[in-house]
């Protein structure tokens, strides 16, 4: 929300982009609809369609070890690190709007140790637990209780699935005979799991198959509350299974880097399919005809589930961070949901698989869509494309995020087509270490930049055809880049007819770590005859314009000004230095931070005059720049003398990033000053009048340090990005709050001339409930004090008149309450006290004691107190008068008998006694 301390400038959270996963167990319903994933200690629910989140669920404390959801999403299961199962049912609304209501049934424990793996079956009745004491419990979900104890593993039970034979299997293992004795089950509802205990034989074929790091597989029937087979080829840990009813086969993947095909009906080993690397899912997919496993290389491959050859073409191996750890199949949408060791779900089609020829090659199944599960600690942003339709988003990687900020288009699945608000658009890889800094220029064309690897990168961005690639790199610097800013265009070169695409930025300013400038000139696209070579590109500017070593500590920030004549630079080093871009050569210091510069920029061409401490407007002729720093201030700055115009102060933190607010009016509202914004390491998002000095609204939503900030100039509208993975989209809400507080000061004024109205018409129970809504304490006094002033007071009132009597026996509860609050405040002075305890009696006496203990409201208890502590003062103090009145009449009465007082009592006449 919003702290406002200036009702002119008020910005509201409109859109937030936050994490969805951190790691752990990922589940999807039947329909692929719904994505139930882990962050943390809590549970989130999100529309895979849309990317809205349908609920989200808050943890226990400890960090989640198991998630499942049933196949209709009607319960949701959570497992923690503190040995608690909880069991969630899970309600749509009505309306078919994407929204879910969890409850929470039941919390149990259902292990000695944590639960390590957990599985539902497809009717969604039973449910699996594998813990780390090698113990299987099968749960009833509806009823909360265990149907199965299974023991036999040695080991962490490593993977779990339910499945149901065609046909019974011939016996692997015999076990003596046991005589059966009926098992006596209570609160059985009639369903899946009361056959099961009872040993109905429709429910014979009821199977589960467990796995361990011992690398034995063992198959449960459930019906007879046994294990019936004990397979052993594995080596190592069992990943995950999945089973085909069509082939009546399970398949089994295993970290022996090995994937094994099982007949049911006998448990022989029917394939052993050589992955050659360490798997971690597999699955039937394509009508069980091929398998897909998926494991450290980062590779999705397909395999013939019959000859064990594989399907796709060769693929290169993913790189650190693209290993797959989990992969689910959704046979509804014909996708793949895989699982990066990155935090990352990649949607795969499925459809190419259909109309295969044995023996074929096809090519790896299509990426369909990328979703960040979170996009770590964003350490800087912009807006790209000309509509500044997509946001750019260095995430602590290798790698530059471009996530969608346009709608999803109401006719088309975003399934499909991956485009919804936030969605990953595509993302640029290219560099070897983490991103630390990036620039866009004025068209949203081209982006720009910097990483720990020494290098800076230039990419085109071409949104309208889908094509963002990669266009030169940069190399030259001794040391990690922090800083980067592309050339900026004059209002005529924006205007011209040329292609922005075809004409990137004149040059590129770095600068590093090894405290060094360097300028690059860009050149413009190639003619070669094959303009994909990369290669080409990669090395068409090698060497710098100039270089400069432009500071004793590292660069932080650069700043372009408006025609691209200045830049300047900010450092560890406390200070700032301006530039001429053509020379290369200083033309000011900024001096005056007591802490390292984070962040600078210049300010807007034609920006109005900025007023200075203690001075006049100063001169913008030469340009303003506006600096951060770790000292906690924002300054201003005149290039005319390269003096500091102002110091703001009110974050408790480092200043990270600064940017000038666009000063032309928005949404038809009034010319405002100009402003600025700041974002700290405070979490805060601070908007300052530039004049004043004044903060005019603090933003809060962060609960880390904000890194990035950027602002739309066509809406106003502020972006944040910080360390707790969050973007948001702060919307422009001025001019809305402007007409809202016009509105309610004219409606206020329209209201106390009616109140008047009332009270000069005696319209006493109007006059009453409206200066309660109004919260008018003082024309509600000046109504009762005439009232208990009346002489005579009517008959029979008790307040002094019937009409007033009426209206406070019939008050709400809110009314009532908010009288009472009133009177409190009356009662603790002696001049407004009588008033006070008249009404306070008309209350008591109107009321019954259950309606006035039933109040309930913020301070009721302090009401009370407030009440009774000052009426057993005003009582205190009537008892000592009457105290004192009797010591008056009897000195009186004494003073009549020796005829100081006569009768009447007046003075007499005294004898003297000689």
């Amino acid at each position: 929300m919003a702290l406002r301390n200036n009702a002119l400038t008020t910005f509201e959270p409109e859109r937030i982009i936050q994490p969805i996963y951190t790691g752990g167990d990922v589940a999807l319903d039947r329909e692929g609809r719904i994505l139930a994933t882990c962050l943390g200690e809590e549970a989130v629910l999100t529309d895979l369609d849309s990317g809205r989140a349908l609920a989200r669920l808050e943890g226990d404390g400890e960090v989640l070890t198991a998630l499942a959801i049933t196949a209709s999403a009607s319960h949701l299961v959570l497992c923690s690190r503190s040995l608690a199962m909880r069991i969630y049912s899970l309600q749509s609304s009505e309306d078919g709007l994407p929204t879910l209501a969890p409850t929470l049934l039941r919390t149990l424990k259902p292990h000695s140790t944590p639960v390590i793996t957990i599985a539902v079956d497809s009717t969604g009745t039973l449910l699996g637990t594998g813990s780390a004491d090698g113990v299987i419990k099968v749960w009833d979900i509806r009823g909360g209780f265990v149907t199965h104890t299974l023991k036999g593993h040695n080991g962490v039970i490593s993977a779990l699935h339910f499945f149901e034979t065609a046909t019974p299997e011939t016996a692997r293992e015999k076990l003596p005979k046991q005589k059966k004795k009926p098992r006596k089950v209570t609160n059985f509802d009639g369903d899946a799991t009361d056959r099961l205990v009872n040993g109905d034989t429709a429910t014979a074929r009821f199977r589960l198959a467990s796995g361990s790091e011992d690398g034995k597989v063992r198959i449960w029937d459930l019906s007879k509350r046994k294990s019936i087979a004990t397979l052993d080829s594995h080596v190592s840990v069992v990943r995950a299974f999945d089973f085909s009813s069509d082939f009546n086969t399970l398949v089994s993947a295993s970290r022996d880097k090995t994937t094994i095909v099982w007949d049911a009906r006998t448990w022989d080993v029917k394939r052993v399919i050589p992955i050659m690397e360490i798997v971690e899912t597999v699955g039937f997919v394509g009508n069980s005809a091929f398998v897909f496993t998926g494991g450290e290389s980062g590779r999705l491959r397909i395999w013939d589930s019959e000859t064990g050859r594989e399907v796709t073409k060769e693929q290169r191996s993913g790189g650190e961070g693209d290993e797959i750890i989990r992969a689910l199949h959704s046979p509804h949408l014909d996708l793949l949901l895989s699982v990066r060791a990155d935090q990352s779900l990649l949607l795969h089609s499925t459809s190419t698989l259909f109309g295969t020829t044995p023996g074929s090659k096809i090519e790896p199944l299509s990426l369909v869509r990328r979703i960040s599960g979170t996009h770590d600690e964003i350490i800087d942003l912009a807006y790209v494309a000309p509509d500044r339709s997509l946001l750019a988003l260095a995430t602590n990687s290798e790698s530059i995020r471009l996530v969608s900020l346009g709608a999803q288009d109401p006719n088309q699945s975003s399934t499909q087509s991956g485009i919804y608000f936030g969605a990953d658009v595509a993302l640029l890889q290219g560099h070897e270490d983490i991103i630390i800094c990036l620039d866009v220029d004025w068209s949203g064309c081209w982006l720009a930049t910097g990483a720990k690897d020494n290098t800076a990168r230039l990419w085109k961005i071409d949104h309208a055809n889908k094509s963002y690639e990669y266009y030169a790199t940069y190399t030259g610097h001794a040391e990690s880049l922090g800083a980067i800013a592309l050339a900026q265009q004059s209002l005529a070169s924006r205007s011209s007819s040329q292609n922005p695409l075809d004409n990137p930025p004149e040059f590129l300013l770095t600068g590093s770590q090894d405290k060094t400038i360097k300028r690059w000139n860009v050149g413009r696209s190639s003619t070669a005859s094959d303009p994909t070579d990369l290669e080409s590109k990669r090395h068409r500017q090698s060497r710098a314009a100039y270089t400069r070593k432009a500071h004793d500590k590292d660069i932080n920030a650069i700043s372009v000004n408006h025609d691209s004549t200045l830049f300047a630079s900010a450092s560890q080093d406390r200070t700032v230095k301006i530039w001429s871009v053509e020379e290369g050569e200083v033309q000011g210091i900024l001096r005056g931070h007591r802490r390292g510069v984070w962040s600078v920029t210049f300010a807007p061409k034609d920006i109005p005059a900025v007023s200075g401490d203690g001075t006049g407007p100063a001169s913008t002729r030469h340009g303003v720049v506006l600096t951060g720093s770790g000292d906690k201030t924002v300054k201003i700055w005149s290039l005319t003398d390269y003096s500091c115009l102002r110091t703001l102060e009110g974050h408790t933190n480092s200043v990270l990033k600064v940017l000038w607010m666009p000063f032309r009016s928005f949404e038809d509202a009034p010319r405002r000053p100009v402003q600025i914004a700041s974002a700290g390491g405070d979490g805060l998002v601070k908007i300052w009048d530039a004049n004043t000095g004044e903060p005019a609204c603090t933003l809060d939503n962060h609960t880390d340090r904000i890194w990035a900030l950027t602002v739309d100039p066509s809406t106003n509208t502020i972006v944040s990005g910080g360390g707790d993975s969050v973007v948001t989209f702060w919307k422009d809400t001025s001019s809305n709050t402007m007409a809202a507080t016009a509105a309610a000061s004219t409606e206020r004024v329209e209201q106390e001339q009616q109140l008047l109205n009332y009270m000069h018409t005696s319209s006493y129970r109007e006059a009453i409930i409206l200066a309660l809504t109004l919260r008018h304490p003082a024309r509600l006094l000046s109504l009762f004090k005439s009232v208990v002033d009346r002489s005579p007071p009517e008959e029979g009132s008790l307040s002094g008149l019937k009409a007033v009597d009426e209206v406070l026996m019939h008050l709400s509860d809110e009314q009532l309450l908010e009288l009472l609050r009133k009177l409190r405040d009356w009662n603790t002075n002696a001049r407004t006290a009588v008033v006070a305890q008249r009404m306070l009696n008309v209350i008591v006496r109107s009321y019954s004691a259950e309606r006035l203990a039933g109040l309930r409201g913020r301070g009721w208890k302090a009401v009370v107190d407030g009440l009774r502590a000052y009426t057993e003062r005003h009582y205190k103090r009537m008892v000592e008068l009457m105290d004192e009145s009797y010591l008056v009449e009897y000195t009186l009465r004494e003073m009549e008998e020796v005829g100081f007082v006569n009768g009447d009592g007046g003075l007499g006449e005294v004898a003297m006694v000689s």
